[in-house]
């Protein structure tokens, strides 16, 4: 009997799978070595070594920043920096005195007047520039006027008119803090009076004629001459008192009524004209050692603060000759000279008969 052709097949498979298995499996070897051996060389990655030459250091430079001058426009140049302006003071500000200061020069700084500055410290100062110490406080008004302590009984009106003042202008200074529909002052409060002014107390050693016998010493110090002397007369016409020309502390004005000029224990201090030197000594009112010449013509010349002095009561002296030296005795805060010219009695400001520094 005839086997069925499908149970002679399937034994005839199962021995040829084996070398078909090994077959494909060669055919994958051959592809995938065919596929590595014909990648393209561009798309291997290729790494470049490369040395950079940065060349010697060079300072960078900064464009300009100057505006080209076109007209309607102004040219200016950038500032980087920038100045903050400073606010308008309305507070009585503290203030310690340090070596060197001068009423004059603080006044400056807080762009107030010297007047302005002694009428708020009368209490310390009483009216003296001369009177100011290292260490002192003072009290720096924000504005030109009186810092007044209200008194018992006082009136707006009344103190404004003292002052010669406004009195609506005390009442409107946003600094006195008062309500304008009902301005109420209480007695001991400080207020700032703007714009007032009173007279001061002058601190000067009396004037000596070359003529005057029994001069007290007792009122114008142990330096006083007794007299009475003759000598050189003045021609009229003035040196300077020093060597030096440049103003150091306070300036002339109406409570300082002088020139103090740069010096030290070293400088020579000169006739500023020639005359007979009625004084010569430690003086009275804060002056130190002081030398004072009567130029026999109605002018007298006042040199103060002195290290000490040559000149002898009585001497005459030429014009430009050496009478002293320069120092700070006296109410002093640094080495100056305190440089007087009085006419008659009464004074003259330096810068008018000196000649141009």
């Amino acid at each position: 009997m005839a086997s069925s052709p499908s149970k002679t097949a399937a034994p005839n498979l199962q021995r040829w799978l084996p070398t078909i298995a090994w077959i494909v499996a060669v055919a994958m070897v051959a592809y995938v070595g065919y596929l590595a051996i014909s990648l393209p060389a561009s798309r291997e990655p290729q790494i470049i070594a490369e040395t950079v030459d940065f060349g010697t250091p060079q300072t960078a430079v900064l464009p300009s920043f100057e505006v080209q001058e076109k007209e309607g426009n102004i040219s200016r140049l950038a500032n980087i920096d920038t100045v903050v302006p400073r606010r308008a003071r309305v507070e009585v500000e503290p203030y310690t005195v340090e070596f060197g200061d001068s009423v004059f020069g603080i006044s400056a700084n807080f762009d107030i007047t010297p007047e302005t500055l002694l009428w708020a410290n009368f209490d310390i100062l009483n009216d003296n520039p001369d009177f100011l110490e290292p260490g002192m406080e003072l009290n720096i008004p924000p504005i030109d006027g009186v810092y007044y302590q209200w008194q018992l009984g006082d009136t707006i009106t009344d103190v404004a008119s003292n002052f010669d003042a406004v009195a609506q202008s005390i009442v409107d200074w946003v600094g006195n803090r008062l309500d304008l529909l009902n301005p109420v002052i209480d007695a001991g409060m400080w207020v700032m009076i703007p714009g007032g002014q009173r007279e001061f107390r002058q601190w000067i050693v009396p004037a000596i004629a070359r003529g005057s016998a029994g001069v007290s010493k007792s009122v114008y110090g142990p330096g006083a001459c007794s007299g009475p002397f003759t000598g050189l007369f003045g021609s009229g016409g003035f040196v300077w008192p020093s060597p030096i020309h440049d103003i150091v502390g306070n300036d002339y004005w109406s409570g300082h009524l002088g020139l103090d000029i740069a010096s030290d224990s070293a400088t020579p201090v000169y006739a500023a004209d020639s005359g007979v030197v009625v004084f010569s000594g430690w003086a009275t009112g804060g002056y130190g050692y002081m030398v004072m010449v009567d130029h026999g013509n109605g002018y007298q010349t006042v040199y103060a603060h002195l290290n000490r002095t040559t000149a002898l009561c009585g001497q005459s002296v030429g014009a430009g000759q050496t009478i002293a030296f320069g120092g700070s005795s006296g109410n002093s805060t640094g080495p100056h000279l305190h440089f007087e010219v009085r006419l008659d009695g009464g004074f003259v400001n330096p810068w008018f008969v000196l000649p141009a520094p």
